[in-house]
């Protein structure tokens, strides 16, 4: 019997179309990162990157439009920024109910160009069609420092684990329209301490470690009482509710170290030391999350937030 997308779910769904993907020499990385990377240069990475907005899967009808263009830009931003990259040029994609105005579609380009303005990129093309709903397509490049290009795969036993600020219930108050992708922070990262792995959390931190850990083949644990979240949020919806956009990166326990005793961060910066790397547990497959409590007893728990089938 074949699986309908539900049950495959959106992951299960990526694995399965990664069997198209072409080889090519320029081919650095593939299906499997927050962006494809490709030769450029001697001295240069190409990514890319695209994210589609749906109405009613990703916002709700009737959000303000000029929030809406910033999210459709800054979520691809945010993918660029944690490979270590800065953003270059995007084309957009928009399928137009036709019940919609042509001022609100021209707001939410507005939003759009303005995210891209502040962070460095350009709106160079696209196209529109017709749809039963809103739905919004950017595909984003940008370019990366061979030397500091990072992926998921890298980290290692005895990494420290970082966020860049408080998680959970961004659907709920509005935030996932508003946030600001932490390409700073990223590019400060990459220049000064280079992380052995990066992600943004898109899709909450349980579901994004998990993808670091399966990526690196290894398991992690967590602090209970270290893991940031917004005033009201419960941890279950610190681990799962997504749409955060923070980074979640690796260090080295040295480089950890420096990190935290670096005045500059205490100063501009808000990295959150919340759990380490470690190998496989014994009786345990490689790829295991743990939460350890206050009183240091240990937990399994699910790699699985936000699902958008």
């Amino acid at each position: 019997m074949k699986k309908k997308l539900p049950k495959v779910g959106e992951f299960g769904l990526i694995e399965k179309l990664k069997k198209f993907q072409r080889s090519s020499t320029r081919i650095v990385r593939g299906i499997g990162d927050d962006a494809a990377v490709l030769e450029l240069d001697r001295r240069r990475y190409q990514l890319f990157t695209t994210d589609m907005l749906v109405e009613d899967v990703h916002f709700l009808g009737g959000v303000d439009p000029a929030a809406l263009g910033h999210k459709a830009m800054a979520v691809n931003i945010s993918d660029i920024a944690a490979m270590g990259g800065r953003p270059t040029f995007a084309v957009v994609s928009i399928g137009v109910p036709s019940g919609l105005s042509s001022r609100y579609i021209e707001a939410v380009y507005r939003g759009m160009r303005v995210c891209a303005d502040r962070f460095g990129a350009s709106i160079v093309g696209g196209d529109t069609v017709s749809a039963d709903k809103l739905v919004i397509n950017v595909a984003l490049l940008g370019e990366v420092e061979k030397g500091r290009l990072v992926l998921r795969s890298g980290a290692r036993p005895g990494d420290r684990i970082f966020v860049t600020g408080p998680l959970g219930g961004s659907l709920a108050f509005g935030r996932h329209l508003r946030f600001a992708p932490r390409l700073r922070e990223a590019r400060f990262l990459v220049e000064r301490f280079r992380p052995s792995a990066m992600i943004d959390i898109s899709d909450g931190l349980a579901g994004d470690l998990g993808h670091i850990l399966r990526a690196s083949g290894l398991s992690a644990w967590l602090d209970e009482e270290r893991i940031p979240r917004r005033r009201g949020v419960t941890l279950e919806a610190a681990l799962r509710d997504g749409e955060d956009f923070e980074l979640l990166f690796t260090l080295s326990s040295l480089k950890a170290k420096k990190l935290l005793e670096c005045k500059s961060v205490a100063k501009d910066f808000n990295f959150i030391d919340i759990g380490e790397i470690v190998a496989g547990h014994p009786g345990t497959r490689a790829g295991g999350l743990f939460l350890r409590d206050r009183c240091g007893i240990r937990r399994a728990v699910e790699m699985k937030g936000y699902t958008h089938f």
